[in-house]
């Protein structure tokens, strides 16, 4: 009984550790989170292993039907062959009672029925090879679809981890810049580079940045909350509470920075900032 009691208490004390584990990964700040985790390219070197399987083993499989099908078809081809020559000689021992022209027309008969038959073969085997090699064809589209995309998911997850290292807004740009050229219209690079150009104080090119993302999420709270920076900076504090207010709602770990952003110093003392604060 003792026993039970003790192992009940470690596996408490075990879960509370795990929940306040998550709890402290949910608390970080939004902008000092992990990009990419590292067990994702631990599992996209997993996909691409198993990738390569089934391509060997999609082959291998493909290999062996066709030789299956086309052993099929010699098998059927000879035996409608032998056939053919059992009714030949069976014909042959009436060559006596029907005459050589008998003979000439059934001959010419039955090559064409052999050749009508062989024909049809022919063309049922050759749709369904065409299906095989059309399917064939697809999987190995797929396939290297796949491996391209697992090769961009690397070569962006590396940029985002130079970006991260960058010392200098113009470096961070820069490495922006060449994930926007690899996957064009990434809404997450284009609001670090809004970031960015607000730490370069290029507030007008920062509003221009977020207003691509809000064109197409106006829910992204990370963009709503750089174009209030960018308003607060420019002195429109109304529209700058607006996307405060907008960029809560979607995400209420965003109240969290006010307290410490410096683009808000001339909004501090506002009714309606200092009420985001407070709720």
């Amino acid at each position: 009984m003792l026993r039970i009691l003790l192992i009940a208490v470690i596996s408490v004390f075990s879960a509370m550790s795990f929940a306040s584990e998550e709890v402290k990964y949910s608390e970080q700040e939004y902008l000092d989170r992990p990009l990419m985790e590292r067990y994702i390219l631990d599992e996209l070197k997993q996909l691409r292993m198993e990738q390569q399987d089934l391509e060997r083993r999609l082959t291998i499989q493909m290999t062996d039907r066709e030789l299956s099908v086309a052993d099929k078809s010699l098998n059927y081809a000879n035996v409608t062959v032998t056939y053919f020559f059992y009714i030949i000689a069976g014909v042959a021992s009436l060559i006596a009672l029907v005459g050589w022209q008998s003979l000439k027309e059934l001959k010419h008969t039955t090559k064409e029925m052999a050749d009508r038959r062989l024909n049809d073969i022919a063309q049922d085997y050759e749709k369904k090879f065409n299906v095989l090699e059309r399917d064939l064809k697809r999987k190995t589209r797929i396939i290297s679809e796949n491996n391209r995309e697992i090769e961009i998911i690397n070569e962006i997850h590396n940029l985002w981890l130079r970006a991260q290292n960058a010392q200098t807004a113009e470096q961070k740009i820069e490495i922006y810049d060449e994930i926007l050229k690899v996957r064009p219209g990434d809404l997450e690079a284009l609001t670090y580079k809004a970031d960015a150009a607000m730490d370069m104080q290029e507030y007008h090119w920062a509003m221009s940045l977020c207003n691509r993302v809000l064109e197409v999420d106006d829910q992204n709270a990370h963009a709503l909350y750089q174009r209030a920076c960018a308003y607060a900076r420019l002195g429109a504090e109304g529209q700058a509470i607006d996307d405060l207010e907008r960029s809560i709602e979607a995400s209420g770990s965003m109240r969290e920075l006010l307290a410490d952003e410096p683009d808000f110093e001339m909004l501090r003392g506002l009714e309606r900032f200092e009420a985001l604060r407070e709720e």
